[in-house]
């Protein structure tokens, strides 16, 4: 069975909705779960630029953590907390793969459909090379 879910949370209202749903996932498997989000670098990527960004994410990632290790603990479900830079989808695979976890939870985001033909939405890169099941909420 699933005893480790990955979900991704970027702080919209989607992966808000992706972190309950995985709530409620971790408490019905007995399964720890690991809630990663992805700090975008600047296009090219400069090393003090990488290092802000880690920063300054952190920082709004850390305010948004808090309460859901609250409800996490609440339901007495393990739950970890990272933060990674890169490209969002590449990063949420890579992460999965090396944790070797069983599903991984993510919101849909609603985008146009000239931004999805032009950059592709994340969630549809990490249905297409995630090796685990994969639960995109709307």
């Amino acid at each position: 069975m699933m005893k480790k879910i990955l979900v991704a949370f970027d702080g919209s209202t989607q992966s808000e909705k992706a972190f309950a749903f995985g709530l409620e996932m971790a408490e019905k498997f007995s399964a720890s779960m690991t809630i990663l989000s992805i700090a975008r670098p600047p296009e090219p990527p400069v090393n003090i630029e990488v290092q802000a960004a880690l920063e300054t994410a952190t920082e709004f990632y850390e305010s948004h953590f808090a309460d859901m290790k609250a409800q996490a603990a609440a339901k007495g479900i393990l739950a970890d907390f990272e933060v990674r830079v890169g490209h969002p989808a590449e990063q949420i695979v890579h992460f999965a793969d090396e944790g070797d976890f069983g599903a991984i939870v993510l919101g849909h985001r609603g985008e146009s459909l000239l931004q999805k033909w032009l950059v592709g939405s994340v969630a549809k890169r990490v249905l297409s090379y995630a090796n685990c099941t994969i639960i995109v909420v709307r």
